[in-house]
């Protein structure tokens, strides 16, 4: 009597072109997005609404019909120990220098946008660079994983370019996307828990959007600073935990 072979799944079998297909598909739905905004002379926050909802929702059904969501870091928060708990602090200190440039005057209505606007964007690029991207690389390897989806994560950046802000400003942004999405992917790989992922990514957009608009970059360059050691200290810890392997 024969056994049945296990099913190799497509990412499996084609990791890295799987993951071109997601950021393909993603950076086609955001720019069809803002050129419809454009067009319409909608909103700045409309080219994210009307390409991240339905992604959300494809996101929500895949994850739930596959039966994923435990898979790519969707778990208990319980299943952090004490001592991993620590790595995530140096986002208390980021959140809280992004907060010293103050907030603008802001109706509950704004607010309450902003909290859906940010906890949608949370979920949505968590979800797809630290959960099924992250995911899906690890298949090659630990280093591809990290730094590809990394890469990935700052290139979605480069939409800002159109929003008219300096050279400058967009080369910050892009290196503090880079960063931070080391950062974000190694907790990932450290804990393998998306949740504080998703948090800190939503406490840290609605901080910036309630938070007073500010040209200069001397916030970004410490917390990419903050980020640098926080980077620093999870590659060594991580090592540290394959030596005793």
């Amino acid at each position: 009597m024969s056994t049945p072979m296990n099913k190799t799944s497509f990412s499996q079998k084609r990791p890295v072109l799987t993951v071109v297909i997601i950021e393909i598909l993603l950076l086609l739905a955001v720019f069809a997005a803002g050129a419809y905004a454009t067009i319409k002379e909608l909103s700045y926050t409309s080219p994210v609404l009307i390409s991240f909802i339905p992604i959300a929702l494809t996101l929500i059904i895949y994850l739930t019909w596959k039966r994923k969501w435990r898979e790519i870091g969707f778990q208990s928060l319980a299943n952090i120990t004490k001592r991993n708990w620590f790595f995530y602090s140096p986002f208390i200190v980021i959140l809280v220098v992004i907060s010293l440039k103050g907030f603008k005057e802001t109706t509950l209505s704004e607010v309450i946008f902003f909290i859906f606007f940010t906890l949608l964007v949370g979920f949505v690029e968590e979800t797809i660079y630290r959960g099924l991207i992250l995911k899906t690389l690890l298949n090659k390897s630990v280093r591809a994983a990290v730094i590809t989806s990394s890469i990935l994560f700052s290139i979605t950046h480069l939409l800002n370019v159109m929003s008219g802000q300096s050279t400058e400003q967009t080369v910050v942004q892009l290196v503090y996307a880079l960063v931070m999405g080391v950062v974000l992917a190694l907790l990932m790989i450290k804990n393998l828990n998306i949740w504080p992922l998703i948090i800190f990514h939503f406490l840290h957009n609605l901080i910036q959007f309630l938070g007073n608009e500010s040209t200069a970059i001397g916030y970004d360059i410490l917390v990419i600073l903050v980020l640098v050691i926080q980077c620093g200290w999870l590659m060594v810890s991580l090592k540290r935990e394959v030596s005793k392997e």
